[in-house]
């Protein structure tokens, strides 16, 4: 490849052959040039072949004037970025104002001064180097940041998978139920979006870190004793309320590993579902006694998706009740246990949720 294919390329559009002639010797030590006489020929010109760096169009021209070529070449996506420097011996504001308006970035003047001619062809080859440099470093950077965002995702679920993993270590329950709870809380969530009072709050996003920060509901049995944990009977009273403190004791870790930092958007959800998803509507719940729409919204959804798999579970201490009787019991529950929103969204995906059971169901 020769020095001069790697030159600027510049379009010159003028019908004088003794202006294109004083141009074309300015101009062609340093640049590539396309010649056209008229609008219409720089046009098919244009269409023929790469896209030049920069234009130098005379405003009056038979045919097609520069001030319609300037317009059709900001039409095209092809040559809309290209700078136009307009050539006019008239040199009145009006006209030049034209120019500007079309898309122009400049103006030349006839008679024709060779150093201004250079010297402006400089300016805005190197201005439209600078805007393609700092476009390609914009692509560079979006690429660097959505890939940064890829990884602090890809961590942050690890993370959370590795959390869960660790409560599940210790508990009757399985990984499954981690799975199918997440999906029933985004089911619910995507259900109860449709009512108007809801959907403001259940964005796309917020649908998203619910269903993320679901399987870290049951993260505080970590803490629980396995005497406690693992008994396959019914717990005694004493029992129970050491039991209740999983919540507290999930919300807890969380807020420590925070270190007195803002929780992000994700960790609230996880803390709102973490704390609260043993709450009751009626406020007979714990550990706080959180009453009707006091409890988050995230915890209102888990509360349901997490009965609802323990009602059709099988556990040591218990077989798997069948869809039916688990919806009955929900829908006794409505207004009492759960919200009621949410026991209606439960009524109109209730055939989702045998689905995602069947799914994501436990292993023999």
């Amino acid at each position: 490849m020769n020095i001069k294919e790697l030159a600027p390329r510049i379009l010159l559009v003028d019908d004088e052959p003794i202006n294109v002639r004083v141009l074309v010797d300015l101009l062609r030590p340093s640049y590539e040039l396309i010649v056209a006489k008229n609008g219409v020929r720089a046009l098919e010109c244009l269409q023929a072949g790469p896209p030049p760096d920069l234009a130098l169009l005379d405003v009056v021209m038979p045919e097609m004037d520069g001030l319609e070529l300037c317009r059709r070449m900001k039409a095209d996506p092809r040559t809309a970025e290209i700078p136009i420097i307009f050539i006019s011996a008239l040199g009145q504001v009006h006209d030049e104002m034209l120019g500007f308006d079309v898309g122009g970035v400049d103006y030349i003047t006839k008679p024709i001064s060779p150093p201004i001619v250079l010297a402006r062809v400089r300016t805005h080859l190197a201005l439209r180097k600078a805007r393609q440099e700092l476009a390609r470093q914009n692509c560079t950077l979006e690429d660097v940041i959505a890939a940064r965002t890829r990884e602090l995702g890809l961590t942050q679920d690890v993370t959370i998978r590795a959390l869960a993993s660790l409560a599940e270590t210790r508990d009757n329950e399985t990984g499954a139920h981690l799975k199918r709870t997440q999906y029933y809380v985004k089911r619910l969530a995507e259900e109860l979006r449709n009512h108007p009072p809801f959907a403001a709050a259940l964005t796309g996003r917020a649908i998203e870190l619910m269903f993320k920060s679901a399987p870290l509901h049951d993260v505080g049995k970590v803490g629980i004793p396995d005497a406690i944990l693992l008994k396959p009977g019914k717990l005694t009273e004493a029992e129970f309320e050491i039991m209740k403190t999983h919540t507290a004791l999930g919300r807890d870790a969380l807020m420590r590993a925070l270190d007195h930092e803002k929780p992000t958007e994700f960790l609230r959800y996880a803390l709102d579902i973490c704390s609260s998803h043993h709450e009751k509507w009626d406020g007979t719940g714990y550990p706080e006694g959180l009453k009707g729409e006091d409890i988050p919204l995230a915890a209102r959804l888990m509360a349901l998706a997490d009965v609802y798999d323990a009602l059709t579970s099988r556990r040591v201490y218990k077989a798997a009740f069948d869809h039916a009787r688990a919806r009955q019991i929900i829908e006794d529950g409505s207004g009492r246990h759960f919200d009621p929103a949410v026991v209606a969204a439960f009524r109109l995906c209730t055939e989702d949720f045998q689905q995602i059971a069947r799914t994501y169901a436990d292993e023999d």
